[in-house]
């Protein structure tokens, strides 16, 4: 399984259109090489290098239909649902480091059900649920600075 962007590299900056003090809309992303089997996706983005303990959750998402192979800037795919981030937003909520470079790493799951949960919940959660129900999964990795 494979995730990319259009918008970046891996590894590579973030545009500032998709910060939480830019235009704060969520970047496109493909997925390719996704599992026959797949009964849907899960996606998230955190923050690992935020300075709090267990890092900083910008954006959380299922029940993405496996049929799925792109997500255009700013949607939500039909069908999905939107988690809770640590902004307290059901919403992509862009890169806003308070100091430095940090990374945003994506993750993407594929997994053998449907997710029944609510919106309320968080990325430790969503992890919990899908544990067992994982076929596979891949990462990408965008990096942004905090701007003075």
């Amino acid at each position: 399984m494979i995730i990319t962007s259009p918008g970046f590299m891996d590894n590579s900056q973030i545009p500032d259109k998709y910060a939480y003090r830019g235009e704060n809309i969520s970047p496109p992303l493909v997925f390719d090489e996704i599992p026959g089997e797949t009964v849907s996706l899960a996606l998230i983005c955190h923050d690992p290098d935020a300075p709090r303990p267990g890092g900083f959750t910008h954006w959380v998402m299922w029940n993405i239909d496996p049929s799925t192979n792109e997500l255009a800037e700013n949607t939500i795919p039909e069908g999905a649902v939107i988690g809770l981030t640590d902004f307290g937003e059901n919403d992509w909520g862009g890169p806003a480091p308070p100091l430095g470079t940090h990374r945003y790493i994506f993750y993407v799951y594929a997994l053998d059900k449907i997710l029944a949960l609510p919106t309320s919940t968080e990325r430790t959660e969503l992890l919990n649920a899908i544990e067992p129900h994982v076929i596979d999964s891949a990462t990408l990795t965008g990096l942004y600075s905090a701007k003075r």
